[in-house]
């Protein structure tokens, strides 16, 4: 979910390791890093950090096991994008979270049906909302250091003010009447009825019999 590449500037150049990796973005993030060329160096090495974080709280309690569409995801997003507004302002960072889902967006265009991760309508609904949230965390507490800010994302999730894909006890995706979804009705499609809830909601345990 982080931009890859990184961006070395020397006497207004870039490296060959900088140039392939910079050809391995999204258009949309292409011209964000364009428009930006000052702070996108710092814009990697923080989105380098943020999956750093990520992966050392993967076990934490309060978290989930969802990558997709669950508190982790909705940690990832929130934290990365906290830490993008403390750094280069929240109007770049909210610019690059448009621009990071645009590139989605062309992902799933280019879907194979390998990969059942792929981006959808209310993954990225969903995403918006919680880089929002993480925009207003790194406006509200500038100079919070990468642990405090942590936590002041973990509460933020177990308080409900982030958002995150509805399911039940077994990891089944539930629409907003609590139904269980046949995903692959759904297969290939960018709209689906997937539930954006908030991040409080309780796993829903049903009776499927």
């Amino acid at each position: 979910m982080f931009i890859t590449a990184a961006f070395f500037f020397n006497t207004g150049t870039y490296s060959q390791d900088a140039l392939n990796s910079f050809r391995k973005l999204s258009f949309s993030e292409k011209r964000w890093v364009m428009f930006h060329p000052f702070v996108a160096r710092k814009a990697q090495t923080i989105s380098i950090e943020s999956k750093e974080v990520v992966e050392s709280m993967k076990k934490d309690p309060r978290l989930d096991k969802y990558d997709s569409g669950g508190r982790a995801d909705a940690f990832r997003h929130g934290y990365w994008m906290a830490r993008l507004t403390q750094e280069i302002g929240w109007r770049k960072a909210y610019r690059l979270g448009i621009a990071h889902e645009k590139g989605n967006y062309r992902q799933f265009k280019k879907y194979d049906g390998s990969n059942s991760g792929v981006p959808d309508e209310p993954s990225s609904a969903m995403d918006f909302l919680n880089n929002d949230a993480g925009i207003e965390a790194g406006k509200r507490f500038p100079s919070a250091s990468p642990e405090e800010l942590s936590e002041i994302i973990i509460t933020m999730i177990t308080e409900g003010k982030m958002y995150v894909l509805s399911r039940d006890s077994l990891g089944n995706f539930l629409d907003c009447s609590g139904n269980i979804i046949d995903m692959t009705a759904y297969k290939g499609k960018w709209k689906n009825p997937k539930c954006v809830v908030t991040s409080s909601e309780k796993i829903q345990i049903l009776d499927n019999n």
